[in-house]
């Protein structure tokens, strides 16, 4: 991790510390299953990054002559964050298994991604709702972050 990622997740640490913690039972259970939603969330993500590059390929010349050409290409950047989520996520999967630091580092990158990816939509509620998520998935994430060496 470089300095900028180590100062976020340090800042973050400090503001999810202070939120009230899962039961262990239930942060097991996450720990458990996460590395089996990496892997499914993974493939569905690069299946849909594809299918959406290729659409959004196809239709962006339309859309171009059409006046609506920084929503085909606002697409393609978002499918292509879209492609390197699923593949960060499938990367995670070894690593969540064998509960390394290196996989819930991975994970955090993955909500990166997804945030950056809010913000090519053009859309403030998008934008809105994107971190509304991301800061419940964070919440999660770091509850169980000591899991993780």
């Amino acid at each position: 991790m470089d300095s900028t990622t180590k100062g976020l997740t340090k800042s973050l640490d400090e503001a999810y510390a202070k939120l009230p913690a899962l039961p262990v039972g239930i942060k097991e259970f996450i720990v458990t299953v996460a590395p089996w939603l990496a892997l499914i969330f993974g493939i569905l993500a690069i299946l849909a990054g594809i299918s959406a590059f290729g659409l959004l390929s196809v239709l962006s010349p339309f859309a171009a002559v059409s006046g609506a050409g920084q929503y085909a290409i606002s697409g393609i950047i978002s499918s292509v964050i879209l492609l390197a989520q699923g593949v960060v996520e499938l990367i995670a999967f070894p690593s969540l298994q064998a509960r390394k630091i290196k996989g819930w580092n991975l994970i955090f990158l993955s909500l990166v991604l997804s945030v950056l990816s809010s913000l090519t939509t053009l859309s403030i509620s998008g934008v809105l709702w994107s971190l509304i998520a991301a800061a419940i998935g964070y919440y999660f994430l770091y509850q169980v972050k000591s899991y993780y060496k």
